[in-house]
């Protein structure tokens, strides 16, 4: 294996466990919304447990990302950086506004109702705006001025394609995250928030798989070369589809005692099918960076700076991986704080 090769597996790991870990965190956000005024479910309280420790653990995975892109490839940096200075700035500008609010929400009691309205609709829109990113790489956006790359915004804005990603992107968010909290409920023997969210989740795995339809729908018309390759990676995509249906027949299964569904396994299959469907559209998207100029070779470091920076990041993870099985044992494995009946965040 090439080490332009490793370089974009280690950032594409990067992005993918980034977006599972953001989906399922911004989600969480919203159902905390959507929920707040029916504290009878408890369903608000549990996405409260949920949220307050994983918002930050998730920035750690989208600043691994900028530092790949721009210490890997340095030479897309500075089209990449151009062309999504305005996107780019408003996720920013989102990211900061959201995690200001969560922060005081814990302290502003008598503004508690108001923080959690506006960390759930940043969190409804930066998962739409951060997918956007995807067809501006597909090259039908970008128009080439005086020498430099820039963004067609208003060619963007009416893009069908590009709004296919924006809703797949926002039905992704709530389904995962409606699923990992039908299981973190399920693990805190909370019932009644177990079926609301696994209700959740029945209904917006169809409307998530709608959503990739069309974005492969609209692919094929707007960014041709892309949905060829992905055609070349067909059974990837079968496959995904395969376990996408899998993770539904464990959601209805009868478990005894008047229970339906096993969210443990279907959380786990479910990552599973994102991974097949995020490995096809990767393996497609080679070997560009931004069709139709750049490639994974044109904007590619040189080989020293490469093994030293892969050595960096081997170690770095070395390091930060006992943290985050810590992290996970302490808050997702743990009943006591599970169970807890009302968290510091949820307390008037």
């Amino acid at each position: 294996m090439s080490d332009v090769i490793i370089a974009i597996s280690l950032l594409w790991g990067f992005i993918f466990i980034y977006a599972v870990m953001a989906t399922m965190d911004f989600g969480a956000g919203f159902w905390s919304m959507v929920y707040i005024n029916k504290e009878k479910t408890n369903a608000t309280n549990i996405a409260n447990r949920y949220l307050s420790p994983t918002w930050e653990v998730t920035n750690v995975f989208i600043v691994a990302i900028v530092v790949a892109v721009i210490s890997f490839f340095p030479g897309a940096t500075f089209t990449l950086g151009t062309v999504l200075l305005l996107p780019g700035s408003v996720i920013l500008l989102l990211l900061a506004v959201r995690s200001g609010f969560l922060v005081f929400s814990h302290i502003a009691e008598e503004y508690r109702k108001p923080l959690t309205y506006i960390s759930g609709i940043t969190g409804f829109l930066i998962p739409g705006l951060l997918i956007i990113i995807l067809p501006v790489t597909h090259g039908n956006f970008i128009e080439v001025r005086d020498g430099v790359e820039q963004l067609l915004v208003g060619e963007l804005l009416t893009s069908f394609h590009a709004w296919t990603f924006f809703g797949f992107a926002v039905s992704s968010t709530l389904f995962l995250s409606s699923l990992l909290l039908a299981d973190f409920s399920n693990h805190a023997d909370e019932q009644e928030a177990y079926h609301i969210y696994r209700r959740d989740a029945l209904i917006l795995g169809p409307i998530t798989l709608t959503m990739a339809l069309l974005v492969m729908v609209t692919m094929r018309y707007e960014a041709v070369w892309l949905y060829e390759g992905m055609m070349e990676h067909l059974p990837f995509l079968l496959a995904s589809a395969g376990a996408f249906f899998l993770a539904g027949f464990f959601l209805l299964m009868p478990t005894g005692q008047g229970k339906r569904g096993w969210p443990r396994l279907a959380v786990i299959v479910i990552v599973l099918q994102y991974l097949l469907a995020s490995y096809a559209y990767g393996r497609a998207h080679l070997p560009y960076l931004i069709y139709p100029s750049i490639t994974i070779e044109d904007g590619f470091t040189n080989p020293e700076a490469f093994r030293a920076l892969f050595i960096t990041y081997i170690v770095g993870f070395a390091i930060l991986f006992p943290g985050f099985i810590y992290f996970w044992r302490l808050f997702m494995k743990d009943k006591r704080y599970a169970k807890q009946q009302k968290s510091n965040y949820d307390k008037k």
